[in-house]
């Protein structure tokens, strides 16, 4: 069996060495590059199984290296090597696509786990996805194509959507589509924890750290250690809480209540909120050190009503479902009942189309669910089409373009410079969430420079 191969890119000949005796312990064969120009020339002779790559190197940075492999060698996972601290040039390298990164001076324990996951990264092929995620309207093609390749990374993944709209499946598939997928994946929801035990439940606590603790407990932290977290509802953590969050996820280590010794973990972090996390900053309700950590890459999960050419498709799938589970004929849904059920807003989204379906299938008295097993569903508004919805919705947007000097006379209330203050956070905030926080892309899309972007940032008190 041949071995794997790893370019190693560095201009420093002991890190080479170093990288070189450690990957042949893990039986794997090394290629050396010293500058990106010979790391180009590499890859054109030999298509290695993972490159690793410093971050300043003699012609150019390993960020464009990392750009080059992700249009002309994709497949290859690309890690970064970084400087203790240079916290934005990774969370930049992770958002052009590299696998992860590690940090000098080299925790070789670290890099061995990095190696091994990006590896089997590699050998990943089972397309979940496109099993999973039932719909054939582009937006659930777009959203199968990101989880394809977010899943090959271990950058932070926050995951934005209305409830019901299925976020925490979509989690598991970016779990299950990646190398972690024989380790635990751990959902905790953030909002169901009361606010005194928020620390206690994720970090752990020792015995007798606060009264009730009788026993040792390690948290939900170290039980995904390994594999995935998704924390739920994370824009109901507390203010303290974040910031305790953000210090867990720059030191990967967490320090249980009662406890003075840190514990190293090893976990795929992915958060998850029907809120608008841009809007919390904004409010003051999120810290936007940790809005910047978590939201590395961003996923959209479309509402129901964005997607409703799926309904026929969703139905026979949920159905089906529904026999399987309950030992039952299938049931089918007629013309006229589709019809209507593509009609409707369904603000509860799939959640909502499944309990809908179940009701009338328990209830229906045939074979097909027909518009009466709908309609006498009691919260079922069949009668609030949303093509009834949609005019009233861009009424309201033509009416606040078109504002008179008095109405926004009424939004000024006497204090002109808080307002231009709010509006231009808003401004602000909507375009570094457009740009997932590139501060050089944000300036450039709103014509100012990067020095200007900084200035008014700070301030607004949008950065330290």
């Amino acid at each position: 069996m041949t071995k794997p191969t790893v370019l190693v890119v560095d201009d420093e000949p002991d890190i080479l060495q170093l990288l070189e005796i450690t990957l042949s312990r893990m039986h794997l064969n090394t290629r050396k590059a010293s500058s990106l120009a010979e790391a180009k020339a590499s890859l054109s002779e030999q298509t290695p199984d993972l490159c690793l790559t410093d971050m300043k190197l003699p012609d150019g940075n390993g960020l464009t290296l990392i750009e080059y492999m992700q249009n002309d060698y994709p497949d290859v996972p690309v890690a970064m090597i970084t400087a203790h601290g240079s916290v934005e040039s990774a969370i930049e390298a992770l958002k052009l696509g590299a696998f992860d990164f590690v940090t000098k001076p080299l925790a070789l324990e670290k890099l061995r786990e990095l190696v091994a996951h990006a590896l089997k990264t590699a050998q990943t092929t089972t397309d979940l996805a496109e099993e999973t995620l039932v719909g054939a309207t582009p937006v659930m093609g777009k959203l199968r194509d990101q989880i394809r390749k977010v899943a090959r990374s271990q950058a932070p993944v926050h995951i934005h959507g209305e409830s019901g709209t299925g976020k925490e499946v979509v989690a598991r598939l970016i779990h299950q589509s990646g190398p972690r997928q024989d380790q635990p994946f751990i959902a905790v929801n953030c909002g169901a924890i009361p606010p005194d035990l928020v620390e206690s439940e994720l970090f752990g606590h020792k015995k007798g750290a606060f009264t009730g603790a009788t026993a040792d407990k390690s948290g939900l932290f170290l039980a995904a250690n390994g594999g995935t977290l998704l924390l739920d509802e994370i824009a109901d953590l507390p203010l303290p809480m974040q910031v305790k969050l953000l210090r867990v996820i720059q030191e990967k280590s967490v320090r249980p209540v009662g406890s003075t010794a840190e514990i190293p973990i090893d976990i795929r972090l992915l958060s998850a909120t029907h809120k608008s996390l841009a809007q919390e900053v904004q409010g003051r309700h999120f810290r936007d050190d940790l809005y910047y950590r978590i939201n590395v890459i961003g996923l959209h999960v479309p509402a129901l009503r964005e997607r409703l050419d799926d309904i026929p498709v969703l139905a026979k799938h949920i159905l089906k479902k529904i026999s399987e589970d309950q030992s039952v004929p299938p049931r089918a849904v007629t013309a006229a009942a589709l019809s209507h059920l593509m009609s409707y807003d369904f603000p509860g989204n799939i959640r909502e189309l499944e309990n809908v379906l179940a009701r009338a299938s328990a209830l229906t008295e045939t074979d097909n669910i027909d518009i009466d097993d709908l309609i006498q569903q009691e919260g079922f508004d069949a009668t609030r089409p949303i093509a009834d919805q949609e005019p009233a919705a861009a009424n309201s947007l033509d009416n606040e373009s078109i504002q008179t000097p008095k109405t926004l006379l009424d939004e000024v209330n006497g204090d002109l410079e808080t307002y231009l203050a709010s509006k231009e956070r808003q401004i602000l905030t909507e375009a570094l969430t457009a740009h997932r926080w590139n501060r050089t892309s944000a300036a450039r899309s709103l014509g100012i420079s990067f020095r200007s972007l900084r200035y008014r940032l700070k301030k607004l008190g949008l950065e330290d």
